[in-house]
């Protein structure tokens, strides 16, 4: 893959659940259901305005590594699962990545 396959295909995909268990089982779902290749989580706090009030939250940050065509699909699976009225759902292209790295994603994702 060179630079351009990247920058064009594969992405992250970012997304916060609010919980440890909802993130885990979104990721699972999306690993099994092949949209995803791999999952990262991460516990972060969140300070946002939401219906006119501040919020800290505790919240869990979702890395999904994929093939930027299965976006569509991938965030239908997503509103199907979380709990979030309007959950953060937001694709960052790859401009570059390892070949063999980015054949592992693509093998996992098709």
């Amino acid at each position: 893959m060179d630079k351009e396959s990247a920058k064009v295909r594969y992405g992250v995909v970012l997304v916060t659940a609010g919980t440890r268990e909802e993130a885990e089982a979104i990721a699972q779902n999306l690993v099994e259901s092949k949209l995803a290749a791999c999952v990262s989580l991460f516990p972060i706090k969140s300070i946002l305005i939401w219906s006119g009030q501040l919020h800290k939250e505790e919240e869990w940050q979702l890395l999904i590594k994929t093939d930027l065509a299965k976006f569509e699909t991938l965030e239908a699976k997503i509103r199907e699962l979380i709990s979030y009225e309007v959950p953060e759902i937001i694709a960052l292209p790859l401009v570059a990545g390892s070949a063999p790295y980015l054949a592992w994603i693509s093998a996992q994702v098709n």
